[in-house]
């Protein structure tokens, strides 16, 4: 485990998706309640900006990526690869094979109830 707090660690909540219909109106609403800001990263996707420390906590996802109804939870995995063995192994599905994107890779997986969770990784 690092000292470094802005690491993220390994198997543990690090990210929150919010899915929702309109990437703009969503940023308008979360920001005139709860003075939230973003980081734009096109029409269907915004950042949600920490404001402790730089970086994100969580982001608006438009429905082109994720429908509405839920947040997603996203994990930090050191390894990747190993994490998406384990989640097999232990009884999950994979719901999204790993794919790259701008902050690294990621995919996601149903756990045995049928919840829906993403894990990341560098």
């Amino acid at each position: 485990m690092s000292d470094d707090p802005d690491q993220p660690v390994h198997h543990t909540i690090d990210y929150i998706e919010i899915g929702v219909d309109d990437v703009a109106a969503a940023k308008a609403f979360y920001a005139s309640a709860f003075g939230w800001e973003f980081s734009d990263y096109g029409p269907g996707y915004a950042g949600i900006r920490r404001p402790d420390r730089p970086g994100e906590q969580g982001g608006l996802s438009g429905t082109g990526s994720r429908p509405p109804g839920g947040p997603l939870v996203l994990l930090w995995s050191a390894d990747l690869d190993s994490t998406a063995a384990a989640v097999v192994g232990a009884g999950g599905r994979i719901a999204q094979e790993p794919y790259a994107f701008p902050g690294g890779r990621r995919f996601h997986f149903l756990d045995p109830a049928g919840n829906e969770l993403g894990v990341w990784g560098a």
